[in-house]
């Protein structure tokens, strides 16, 4: 399951009052996204310091596109 499916997931599975609009579902999805790239922007940050903390140096940098080779790899 995708990191954007599960939090889909678990916004869906709260209970609505009314049936939503297509700009809330447009909105929602705009929202989603935004989750999202925060979390792979946190992931990556907390990869680097640690990593760099692990190794003793004040800063490591991930290449381009390692997130999302791990995400791949782990059926995110």
């Amino acid at each position: 399951m995708t990191l954007k499916e599960k939090i889909t997931k678990d916004v869906l599975d709260m209970p609505l009052i009314n049936s939503p609009t297509k700009k809330e579902i447009s909105d929602y999805e705009k929202g989603i996204s935004n989750l999202e790239q925060i979390a792979d922007e946190f992931a990556i940050g907390f990869a680097e310091w640690a990593i760099a903390k692990n190794m003793g140096v004040n800063k490591f940098t991930l290449y381009e596109g390692e997130l999302e080779i791990y995400k791949k790899e782990k059926g995110l």
